[in-house]
């Protein structure tokens, strides 16, 4: 179900997304929709994927 890279997030993200997908599987909810359930909750609570370290601004190339 989930079809986005997951290249852009963090270890600890995946770590998260990982322990939550867990979680559901654990109360019976299928495996695609509880991976799916998972990365929506790790995008709700930090904003989408983050690469580690920086401001976020591009560097002036001079």
């Amino acid at each position: 179900m989930p079809q986005g890279e997951k290249s852009k997030y963090t270890d600890k993200q995946k770590r998260q997304a990982e322990h939550i997908e867990e979680g559901y599987e654990n109360r019976g909810v299928p495996k695609d929709e509880a991976e799916a359930r998972a990365w929506a909750t790790v995008n709700k609570n930090d904003g989408g994927g983050k690469q580690p370290g920086g401001s976020g601004r591009k560097k002036d190339s001079k």
